[in-house]
């Protein structure tokens, strides 16, 4: 059962939802009940069976999450044992991704759902994140309880967005009085219409009256036409994701970061990156892109003064392209972006003494609507229209 992707998903958390309101109002939300209504949520959402096309073996998906569970609490908790040695970092991060790499490789499928995929790659970032903040000595002690909600937590195990342990764990071990109880039911509310509105209302007449009698059509314009209604369509439908995840986490207390900040209004490609997607993109930021920019300044591995910069952005990009998916069209897109960042990088520097590009308001509007196409060609790279 996917979540957020019908109804009959949200008939099944209001059996979650009414008594936790009823427990929130009485000051009585614990952390057994966070773990205890994740535990519930995920056996129902993870009912289905995993099969191999072309045979007969089928795996109940539940036990298949509770392996990949146990794998990753097996390898964080080693790694926090035995994180002294520096060169055990980068078996410990292959040992973390082998699960998701595996995954992708063996075409596991699931009826009515994608669950797999899409779960397991969350959860592979959110362990990851661990493994790589206990090599900084950032996280010195895990508990294990802390652990298994942040891992597995119901609202955002398939939507994201991507939580960090040191900020999920300040929420998960603080005890809300009922004033901030209600402070965050009326954050939780607010979210969830938001998130109706965005995906079953917004990007759902998007989808039926503009991109399906799109979909047929080919030439020039029905492209142009398919680009502005694809790049609408992917940003409501994955806001009003982003927006139920973030709402049901406030249920519980847990502040998990918002996705999304206006991104249609980014005066440039950087500041696009900074508002979409926003917790994927700081992931990546802070755990490959600086990581290798240090390295790479450290071990003075270029000559050039942007050289690693660069480097860096086409790595970092070269990878979320190929989070997404394997086909080429995810490539190209995550390639399309590191070089629209690197261009951005050098136009700025070389504008900032010629003033080629005014800031004024006819500048900044300028700005704006250069960025929103060159994103929106972008997410039709994305789309597998140009290249399918």
């Amino acid at each position: 059962m996917p979540a957020y992707g019908d109804f009959t998903y949200f008939g099944l958390l209001l059996y979650i939802v009414i008594p936790t309101i009823v427990l929130g109002l009485l000051g009585r939300i614990g952390k057994l009940w966070i773990l205890l209504t994740t535990a519930l949520v995920l056996a129902v959402q993870l009912s289905g069976k995993l099969r191999l096309p072309q045979t007969s073996f089928e795996l109940r998906e539940v036990w298949f999450f509770a392996a990949f569970g146990v794998w990753q609490t097996a390898l964080a908790f080693a790694f926090l044992k035995l994180r002294k040695p520096k060169y055990l970092i980068w078996p410990a991060v292959a040992l973390a991704i082998l699960p998701l790499i595996l995954a992708k490789a063996i075409p596991l499928q699931i009826p009515g759902g994608a669950m797999t995929h899409l779960g397991l790659s969350y959860i592979t970032f959110r362990a990851l994140d661990v493994v790589l903040s206990i090599h900084d000595g950032v996280i010195k002690q895990l508990s294990l309880r802390t652990w298994l909600v942040f891992l597995f937590f119901f609202p955002v195990i398939s939507s994201g967005p991507i939580d960090r342990y040191r900020r999920f764990e300040k929420d998960f071990d603080k005890k809300r009085t009922r004033a901030e109880f209600l402070d965050d039911l009326d954050a939780a509310i607010y979210h969830v219409f938001r998130g109706f509105l965005y995906k079953f209302i917004l990007a759902a007449l998007i989808n039926l009256k503009w991109i399906v009698p799109l979909s047929g059509i080919s030439g020039p314009w029905a492209t142009m036409g398919y680009m502005y209604a694809y790049t609408f369509f992917l940003f409501f439908d994955f806001a009003g994701y982003s927006a139920f995840a973030v709402g049901f986490s406030r249920l519980f207390g847990i502040k998990t970061p918002e996705n999304f900040d206006l991104p249609f209004i980014a005066r440039n490609i950087r500041d696009f990156w900074n508002r979409w997607h926003i917790s994927l993109s700081f992931w990546f930021r802070d755990h490959i892109y600086m990581r290798f920019l240090i390295a790479a300044t450290k071990g003075k591995w270029f000559r050039g003064k942007h050289t690693a910069n660069y480097v860096g952005l086409f790595i970092t990009f070269g990878l979320m392209g190929i989070w997404h998916g394997t086909a080429k069209h995810y490539l190209l897109y995550g390639l399309y972006h590191a070089a629209l960042l690197c261009g951005f990088d050098w136009f700025a520097r070389w504008n900032k003494e010629r003033k080629l590009w005014p800031e004024s308001r006819i500048g900044r509007i300028g700005s704006i609507l250069l960025t929103f196409h060159v994103v929106a060609f972008g997410l039709l790279l994305f789309s597998g229209r140009l290249t399918d």
